[in-house]
């Protein structure tokens, strides 16, 4: 069996698998972003099985991804609705989506993601200093939090 943590590695990355690596987990956060707060419609939208949807939203309401919200007197009744630590996690899920109808959706994207004004909202990535766009070239990794001094261009 596989691990589920990454225990040595002193990486974000891995970190954030710990998370939201597991199968299905992305898929959940999706429709969660998408309005789908009960379970049965996320059971229905993705087509999962009752136990690991229901192991899948406790881990996260446990991870604090995901808050349970029972709205009915009796409790019978609950909705699933992302955190703030959860809908942080739409960069991720655009940035996937993007990766994934550029390489693996050979008949157009399924969907499009538009603005409130109307507009396709892309997804772009840029700098939160200077504002520019941002590619792989042009980023590096320092560690630590202390602001390096850029590097020359060569």
């Amino acid at each position: 069996m596989l691990k589920k943590d990454y225990t040595g590695q002193d990486c974000s990355i891995a970190r954030s698998l710990e998370v939201v690596g597991e199968r299905w987990t992305l898929l959940i956060i999706r429709e969660l972003m998408n309005g789908k707060c009960r379970f049965s419609e996320i059971e229905r939208g993705l087509g999962i099985a009752k136990n690991i949807l229901s192991n899948r939203l406790e881990s996260l309401d446990a991870l604090g991804v995901v808050k349970k919200v029972v709205i009915s007197p009796g409790g019978e009744w609950v909705e699933y609705r992302l955190t703030a630590k959860g809908r942080d996690l739409f960069p991720v899920i655009n940035a996937l989506m993007a990766w994934g109808d550029k390489y693996v959706a050979p008949d157009g994207p399924p969907v499009t993601l538009l603005h409130r004004c109307g507009g396709k909202a892309g997804h772009r990535m840029v700098c939160a200093c200077c504002g520019e766009d941002l590619h792989m070239r042009d980023v590096y990794t320092a560690e630590g939090v202390e602001k390096p001094a850029p590097r020359s261009k060569s």
